[in-house]
């Protein structure tokens, strides 16, 4: 159960980093979650890009784990 939940975690954030990613370079100006970050677009987008590998890894584990737990 606790992996289905960390594995649903890591979803959301690849999800959310990659949509707002993909926002942020197609229009400069939205910075979406973001906007009260100081350091403009350099900082937005690469918090975006953090936000969805993390998403990537954690859902990544979470899956290896479950995995391995299910088998013994």
């Amino acid at each position: 159960m606790k992996y289905d939940i960390l594995q649903g975690l890591g979803v959301v954030l690849l999800v959310l980093g990659a949509q707002g990613a993909i926002r942020q370079l197609v229009n400069h100006d939205d910075a979406g979650l973001l906007s009260w970050l100081p350091g403009g677009f350099a900082a937005g987008i690469t918090v975006h890009i953090l936000a969805a590998v993390v998403g990537v890894a954690i859902a990544s584990r979470a899956r290896t784990a479950a995995t391995a737990a299910r088998r013994g």
